[in-house]
């Protein structure tokens, strides 16, 4: 019963909620530009570079706040950040047909995105104890799939009975709401990075070898998420038989990470993180393997849930050992970095896809299963460089009770 007890720990529960709450306009966000831009008459151009605006600010943004937190602690930073992103969506609800104004909020809204994935994982060492954190993590991951479900279909309901402009004026309320949460829970309030390492400089901790290839072995499967969209979204075009279309795939590989990220953190792992780590990456790929098949309707979705089951148990093995890797002081960047460098390869992914998609079908598949394939290699490649840092990396428990 290591989920039962790991909720059951005082301000667990509090944490999660709040993080899911705040991070849920993170899901929301492209679907929710979209609607409201073509709402208000925009072209697909003025779409595509307002979308654009986000994504990169928020890539920018993230490592830059990550290391402000760990300079300054957690609260003021997740609630001044809070407000700001409330600032850029509140401009693109007001003036979502001008293309000044959708491109400038989009890019605050993006860049000031409150840190709450990188403030949780640096705090649950502070939270629970030793033997319940490769649980906390795995259940951290597991949360991540509901966010990819929950999203979209927030933003098409909320469009369907109001509009699309209430779904902006929601998603910035959601992240004031769970950065406030966050923000004022003990464990947030007390907590405090490790003095900064002096060897970690001006790249932080970009400065560890280990962790940089990690992070590279790691956005390999942002490709590979990003190549799975296109594959679905073509798949679901070419083969009616698939109810729900694309959506019905994506939620089918959701609830396969869902499945997985609860098994993973269930089981008393005896193998060290970095073993585990790359043995998952390497699990992931053969997992997408069986998709280069491209079998009948019914087959997919089969297909569809098991190239799910790989994700989420490599990031609950890949947070642990980023903790470990990442020199002292550094941690919050160090997982805000994981967040860029994820998005970033998802991003790729989906671009050089979307370029093969009238190719090959096949050809995308493909696409796919090279991402976390070269990543999953790169990994078992450069395990010898995953030694924890010298100097103690994660935050020491304080009294919060």
């Amino acid at each position: 019963m290591g989920y039962l007890a790991l909720l059951r720990a005082p301000h667990v529960t509090r944490l999660l909620l709040g993080t899911l709450l705040g991070r849920l306009p993170a899901g929301m966000t492209a679907l929710v530009i979209a609607l409201a831009l073509r709402d208000a008459g925009a072209p697909y151009g003025r779409i595509g570079l307002a979308t654009a605006a986000y994504a990169i600010a928020a890539a920018v943004g993230g490592p830059v706040l990550g290391r402000i937190v760990d300079r300054t602690g957690q609260p003021r930073v997740l609630l001044s950040a809070a407000v700001v992103a409330g600032l850029g969506y509140a401009l693109l609800a007001l003036a979502p047909g001008s293309p000044v104004a959708a491109t400038v909020g989009a890019a605050v809204a993006g860049l000031a995105m409150p840190p709450l994935e990188p403030c949780l994982r640096a705090l649950w060492p502070a939270v629970v104890e030793e033997e319940q954190l490769d649980t906390a993590y795995a259940f951290d991951s597991a949360a991540q799939q509901i966010l990819y479900v929950a999203g979209p279909l927030a933003v098409a309901g909320i469009a369907a009975a109001f509009s699309p402009v209430a779904a902006l004026w929601t998603a910035a309320g959601l992240g004031l709401a769970g950065a406030l949460v966050v923000a004022t829970a003990a464990p947030a309030r007390a907590w405090q990075a490790p003095p900064r390492a002096q060897s970690a400089g001006l790249l932080g901790p970009l400065r560890s070898p280990g962790l940089v290839l990690l992070l590279i072995g790691l956005a390999g499967a942002g490709w590979t998420v990003g190549s799975q969209n296109v594959l679905f979204i073509a798949y679901a075009e070419q083969h009616r038989g698939v109810p729900g279309g694309a959506g019905t795939l994506l939620a089918l590989a959701a609830v396969g990470g869902l499945a997985g990220a609860l098994v993973y953190g269930a089981v008393k792992w005896r193998s060290g993180t970095a073993t585990r780590t790359w043995v998952m990456a390497l699990g992931m790929a053969a997992a997408y393997l069986p998709l280069l098949l491209l079998p009948g309707p019914a087959a997919f979705c089969a297909l569809a849930l098991l190239s799910g089951i790989g994700l989420a148990p490599l990031l609950a093995a890949a947070f642990v050992l980023i903790a470990e890797l990442a020199p002292a002081g550094t941690v919050t960047e160090a997982f805000a970095w994981l967040i860029t460098l994820f998005a970033t390869g998802n991003a790729l992914g989906y671009a050089v896809s979307g370029a093969l998609v009238d190719t090959s079908l096949r050809a995308v598949a493909l696409c796919a299963v090279g991402g976390i394939g070269l990543g999953g290699l790169l990994l078992f490649g450069a395990r010898g460089w995953f030694r924890p840092a010298p100097a103690p990396v994660l935050a020491r428990p304080v009294p919060v009770g």
